[in-house]
C-alpha cells in the first residue's frame, strides 16, 4: 500500500518462556503489575503474541480454563452465526461477505478488470433504475484497495461522478455507511483510521475498544502513516490526543505502543 510505515516490529531477543514466566509473576500476588505486561505486549509482534498466548495457555492452562467456560456461556454461537439472525437482507449478504474474507490481500492492479468494474458499478448504480446491490457487494468486498482505487478512477471519468457521491445517491440506511466506509477505507486506508480514531475520542466518553482495534491492528502494519496523518488532518499529535483522552494504564499501553 505504497510507503507506510509500522510502530512495531518483531523483538529481536525474543524468549517466550522468559515472556511467559515474566506475565505469570505480574499477574500474580497483591496486585497486578501492569507495566511489566505492557512494556512486554506493547513490543512484540503479532505473531510474538500469538506464540506467548499459545505457549502460557499450555503450561498455565488451569488458570485460564475458566475464561474460556464463561466465554462460551455468554457467547453461545459464532459472529457469523450471530449477524444471520440479528440483521438482514443486503446488509447481512455484506456482512457475511467480509466475514469470508475473500478479499484479494495483493497489490496488483488490473486496468482491463478496473474499466470492466467501473462499468459494471455504473450500469449497477446511476446507469439503471433501481440499484443492484449485489453488485456493490462483490466488488467491494473481493478486490484489492490498489485494484478499488484503479477502478474508483475509471468510475469518475466513465460517469463524471466520484463513487463516494453515486452512493450517496443510490444506497440508504445502514447499507449506506457500511458501502461509504469500505470506499473510504480503500481510498485511504491511513486517512480513515485517523479519522476514526478521531471520532472514537470526541464526544462524550471515548470509545477504548475502537482505539485499541486500531492501534494495536495497525501496529505492525501502517501505524507510523496513520499518526502523520492523524497530525496532517487534525493538527495535533496523536499521541498528545490520547493522552489528554485517556488515563492510566490504558494510556501507558497505547502511548507505548505508539512509540
Amino acid at each position: 500500500m505504497g510507503n507506510v510505515q509500522p510502530t512495531i516490529v518483531p523483538y529481536e531477543n525474543f524468549d517466550v518462556t522468559a515472556d511467559i514466566k515474566a506475565i505469570r509473576k505480574a499477574c500474580k500476588g497483591l496486585g497486578t503489575d501492569e507495566e511489566a505486561i505492557i512494556e512486554i505486549l506493547a513490543n512484540r509482534s503479532s505473531a510474538q503474541r500469538v506464540e506467548i498466548k499459545q505457549a502460557y495457555f499450555e503450561k498455565y492452562d488451569d488458570d485460564i480454563l475458566s475464561y474460556k467456560e464463561a466465554y462460551a456461556q455468554v457467547h453461545e454461537r459464532d459472529l457469523e452465526a450471530d449477524i444471520e439472525d440479528d440483521t438482514s437482507g443486503d446488509v447481512r449478504n455484506l456482512l457475511i461477505s467480509l466475514l469470508q474474507a475473500n478479499r484479494d490481500e495483493g497489490y496488483e492492479v488490473d486496468g482491463a478488470l478496473a474499466e470492466q468494474d467501473a462499468t459494471s458499478l455504473f450500469e449497477a448504480g446511476e446507469g439503471r433504475f433501481g440499484t443492484d446491490e449485489t453488485t456493490f457487494t462483490d466488488i467491494l468486498t473481493h478486490r484489492n484497495y490498489l485494484q478499488l482505487q484503479a477502478t474508483f478512477k475509471v468510475y469518475e471519468s466513465l460517469s463524471g461522478t466520484d463513487i463516494l457521491d453515486a452512493i450517496d445517491s443510490e444506497a440508504t440506511g445502514t447499507l449506506k455507511e457500511c458501502y461509504i466506509t469500505l470506499v473510504r477505507c480503500a481510498k485511504n486506508p491511513q486517512l480513515y483510521f485517523a479519522r476514526r480514531l478521531n471520532a472514537a475520542m470526541k464526544g462524550a466518553g471515548t470509545d477504548e475498544d475502537t482505539l485499541i482495534r486500531i492501534i494495536v491492528g495497525r501496529s505492525e502494519i501502517d501505524l507510523d502513516t496513520v499518526k502523520d496523518m492523524y497530525l496532517e488532518k487534525y493538527d495535533v499529535p496523536l499521541k498528545e490526543a490520547l493522552a489528554s483522552e485517556c488515563g492510566g494504564d490504558f494510556k501507558r499501553l497505547l502511548v507505548q505502543i505508539l512509540h
